[in-house]
């Protein structure tokens, strides 16, 4: 009979039947974002094996967008929320306390309230380095840190270890804030134009900051990676395609996303059960954006 009438199920109407929504809601800042589609791909293919669907929130990091979101959330359209955003939705104190159970991905939310799957920061942040120096470098730049993005202070701390293991004193290191954006970049690098010493190398806390400091090096007229080696982290799909190709730190996106919808269908299951994190490690993949600082300069 099904087959003979086209019949499909209306989930708005089994929704309400159930008492809740077979619809997941994912926040996010910026979907134009490289990272964003990768990890999507992976949280909607995990989602419809299970008989969820998938909404895109997207909130150009504007805190009214969010509110809205919010209503539609304690509205019960959504079963649950994965977040993108690096912090919880805020706005009306009463509904930012009723949450469904939330999962964040790419970007870890400060506090233990909210469940996290990623990358391991630190540890891809140390591999990078590490190379780095295994390539002579020893006045690397950090070029990325912030006290706000939790992500970008466990890229630092990666940083950090690699450099104590190899005994460089503080006084030798090389740190710049930066918000992450391909303009951050750029503007570190005339930062660092000011200073009576430069680094051979730059370390990037993701590619889009280590596309402002190419741009900005190669705008000065330095042959690199000659002069200078640059280091990413996330491995975009741009990133190959650069002058000179990135090196840099691949994220597994896919595999992350599948990770955090699989997690926040088990909070789902059960509620209660307390939050989690999940670290995935991450790949060094090397292209000719780095070589010996014998050769740098």
């Amino acid at each position: 009979a099904i087959a003979i009438t086209g019949y499909t199920t209306n989930a708005m109407a089994r929704s309400l039947r159930m008492g809740r929504s077979n619809m997941i809601l994912v926040l996010a800042p910026d979907i134009g974002d490289p990272n964003f589609s990768s990890i999507l791909i992976g949280i909607e293919n995990e989602a419809r094996a299970h008989g969820y669907g998938v909404l895109i929130g997207h909130t150009q990091n504007d805190p009214e967008r969010g509110l809205e979101y919010l209503k539609f959330l304690n509205s019960n359209q959504a079963a649950g929320l994965v977040l993108f955003t690096g912090h919880e939705p805020f706005g009306h104190q009463e509904l930012a306390q009723r949450l469904p159970p939330t999962v964040a991905v790419f970007e870890p939310v400060f506090g233990p309230k909210v469940s996290y799957v990623g990358v391991d920061d630190t540890a891809g942040a140390r591999k990078a380095a590490e190379y780095l120096l295994a390539s002579g470098h020893r006045d690397i730049a950090f070029i990325g840190d912030s006290k706000t993005k939790l992500g970008h202070l466990r890229r630092r701390k990666g940083y950090d270890i690699a450099l104590d293991a190899a005994r460089i004193p503080q006084e030798r290191r090389i740190v710049i804030d930066g918000e992450g954006s391909v303009e951050a970049g750029r503007l570190a690098v005339e930062q660092l134009f000011m200073r009576d010493t430069l680094p051979s190398a730059f370390m990037c806390v993701n590619d889009a900051t280590a596309v402002g400091v190419l741009n900005g090096l190669t705008a000065r007229g330095y042959d690199l990676p000659h002069d200078f080696s640059v280091i990413g982290f996330d491995d975009v799909p741009q990133a190959t395609y650069l002058t000179p190709p990135l090196t840099t730190v691949r994220q597994p996106r896919s595999a992350i996303g599948r990770q955090a919808m699989a997690l926040l269908l088990k909070q789902l299951a059960e509620p209660g059960g307390g939050t989690e994190e999940i670290l995935l490690l991450p790949d060094l993949i090397v292209r000719g954006s780095v070589t010996s600082a014998m050769r740098s300069r």
